[in-house]
């Protein structure tokens, strides 16, 4: 047997005693290391069930754009993107970029043929729990593969310590998205989720209920978890894509959440003890023709998807100055920063980063 047996590289066995490459456990902790994602080649999702359903519930097919971004909202979410990525290399922090991929290639399954869609929000399909790296099963066919774009930083990763699990791929059937489109959640015929339909707490994770998750992808997260974490549902008066414009986790004992959406009896039981501050309405919002919001992806309440640096520094878009004085009433500091494109894009600073390694331990926040 020990003839056989694999031998892993000395610095594997090493990091797998200690804290390896892959070490982030919440939305606040002091960032070490961090994936910042890549606009280039991207395209509007494949029209077909699963967009509609995933990002354009109560349209028709038809209405879905098809094809590439306009080029110059590509070269200025490059600009803005590089913006952030000298922010953070100014503050210490490793960075990371996805490969650029060609989208436009054709991929199918038995069941279904699509395109890809981007690599501009690592958010969306890589989620990271403590040393574990987990790619989640995602609503929309044309994300099926986008994990490839990250492959050579997850091998990376998984060579320097980390664990990496890939949810079981699902078969995206029309039959999983025949649902209302007034609650597109999609059927529990398999588990589906997005990574950003989860927000991290420690050992406590918050799971929104929506058109890009369903229960059982909160099953399965679950199981793989393990007894250690508890995965809380959150169902809120919002059933569009993901959690981090509805509810953001800024400090322990502190949130921030969306008007709109989210009544406290909503949250579940656990945050009973914690402060939930609402963001004012977003600035701005009426700055886009038509035509540019007939096309966009994210919705009006995209600038309220910031990123912590530490538990005392967030990155926010700099013309919301009414949330920027609320965060710094609660004793934050504000890195004001821009992405012109976040509403078409369909992500702000949480969607466009994957924070990777954070400082700090894994604990429990709830009594």
């Amino acid at each position: 047997m020990s003839d056989t047996a694999i031998s892993y590289p000395a610095q594997v066995r090493k990091l797998h005693a200690v804290h390896s490459r892959v070490w982030s456990c919440n939305e606040w902790d002091p960032l070490v290391e961090v994936i910042v994602g890549n606009p280039r080649n991207a395209r509007f999702p494949f029209p077909d069930q699963s967009t509609l359903i995933a990002e354009y519930a109560g349209r028709s097919i038809d209405e879905i754009p098809i094809g590439p971004f306009p080029e110059s909202i590509i070269e200025e979410a490059e600009e803005d993107l590089s913006d952030l990525v000298s922010l953070f290399e100014s503050l210490g922090v490793t960075v990371k970029r996805p490969a650029t991929w060609e989208h436009e290639a054709e991929f199918s399954t038995p069941f279904w043929s699509t395109k890809g869609y981007y690599n501009y929000c690592p958010r969306d399909i890589i989620l990271v729990v403590g040393d574990q790296i987990i790619e989640t099963p995602n609503t929309i066919r044309g994300r099926f593969l986008e994990t490839y774009s990250y492959h050579d930083i997850l091998i990376e990763y998984l060579r320097e310590g980390a664990r990496w699990f890939s949810a079981p791929k699902p078969m995206l059937k029309d039959t999983l998205f025949d649902v209302d489109h007034k609650s597109p959640i999609p059927r529990n015929d398999e588990p589906v989720f997005d990574a950003a339909n989860v927000i991290r707490l420690g050992t406590d994770l918050l799971y929104l209920i929506s058109a890009t998750g369903n229960e059982f992808g909160a099953h399965w997260l679950q199981t793989v978890l393990g007894p250690k974490f508890k995965v809380h549902l959150c169902r809120l008066d919002y059933y569009g894509s993901h959690i981090d414009t509805s509810v953001v986790a800024l400090r322990p004992g502190l949130l921030l959440c969306n008007p709109e959406r989210v009544q406290r009896e909503m949250l579940p039981s656990a945050f009973k003890s914690w402060e939930v501050i609402y963001s004012p309405p977003m600035v701005g919002v009426d700055r886009f023709e038509s035509a540019y919001l007939s096309r966009c992806i994210g919705s009006n309440w995209i600038d309220m998807n910031l990123f912590s640096i530490s538990p005392e520094l967030v990155v926010i878009d700099r013309d919301q100055l009414p949330l920027i004085k609320l965060l710094e009433s609660k004793g934050l500091d504000v890195a004001p920063m821009k992405l012109r494109h976040a509403r078409m894009m369909g992500g702000g600073y949480h969607c466009a980063t994957l924070d990777v390694k954070r400082q700090g331990e894994m604990e429990s926040y709830f009594d």
